[in-house]
């Protein structure tokens, strides 16, 4: 007598089921990093800045924005802020590279959520790939030190990052 193994198909759907979960990040937290979103940095241990809030304070999208022109609430005058390059005076400490991607856009402001930080505190990102920067506001998300982040769209158009790329970017302490 041959013994035959069988593929016990009533749980197919279930195993099917769970694989599309993790292929669309369905159950997993927000702020887990996925897998090749890695990058090397350092964790943040100094004291935090306070985060200007002209650069946060921008209204959120309307319900129907659908553009990234209508989805981006910052006003002309918060751009050229966050674009302005850091005074000479302030201390900056270079927290190191992440891989960014876009955040919510109904978020609104300059903003990066990252495992650097363990405060919320004023920061600047600069794009490895054009060299053009943004002042932002760093948000502490849970994940480890090598784990990628999220940018705001206001600060990802303003470092001429495509919004559908994952970007390389510097995180610098500002303050």
């Amino acid at each position: 007598m041959t013994r035959t193994n069988y593929f016990p198909f009533a749980l197919l759907p279930a195993v099917l089921g769970l694989g599309a979960c993790a292929q669309f990040g369905m159950g997993q937290p927000d702020d887990t990093v996925r897998p090749g979103a890695a990058a090397q940095v350092s964790v943040n241990d100094n004291a935090a800045v306070p985060s200007d809030s002209a650069l946060t304070s921008a209204p959120p999208p309307p319900a129907a924005a659908r553009t990234q022109e209508a989805l981006d609430t910052t006003s002309a005058a918060q751009r050229a802020q966050a674009a302005a390059p850091a005074a000479k005076q302030t201390d900056s400490k270079l927290l190191g590279t992440t891989i960014a991607s876009l955040g919510s856009p109904t978020e609104p402001g300059f903003w990066l959520k990252t495992p650097l930080v363990k405060d919320e505190t004023k920061g600047r990102v600069t794009n490895k790939a054009t060299g053009k920067s943004s002042a932002v506001t760093l948000i502490p998300i849970d994940g480890p030190a090598s784990g990628g982040s999220r940018l705001s769209l206001p600060a990802l158009r303003l470092i001429g990052a495509s919004l559908t790329d994952l970007t390389e970017v510097e995180v610098t302490l500002e303050g």
